[in-house]
């Protein structure tokens, strides 16, 4: 169970590297791409963040790049919240796919 803290820091990441994505996607036309949920362990030192990528046909090539970029990502993050946090979490991301879930539970009642 998360703490308030740990509620409050993961909610500041999400916000921040939601606007990352949002300025660094602009170049890339058809592509979207949001944070839905930031985890972060108890100790304040590693953010698990989801990744909701639209299309999702996109979403392995893109979650390449990220991680590709995960230090550049991580520096932006710090120069945003240098007066928030002390240290800056280690990013990890995840591909969040329950839109495709509820997607594929749709069809199948559907039919």
């Amino acid at each position: 169970m998360q703490e308030t803290r740990q509620n409050r820091i993961a909610r500041l990441l999400q916000k921040e590297l939601s606007l990352i994505f949002q300025s660094q996607t602009r170049a890339m036309h058809g592509v979207m791409v949001s944070v839905t949920r930031c985890r972060v362990s108890p100790d304040l030192s590693i953010c698990t963040a989801y990744l909701s990528i639209f299309p999702s046909e996109k979403s392995d090539e893109l979650l390449k790049n990220v991680a590709a970029n995960e230090k550049s990502i991580r520096y932006e993050l710090g120069t945003r919240v240098r007066n928030q946090l002390r240290i800056i979490p280690e990013l990890r991301f995840f591909v969040d796919d329950s839109l495709d879930y509820i997607e594929r539970i749709d069809e199948l009642l559907k039919k």
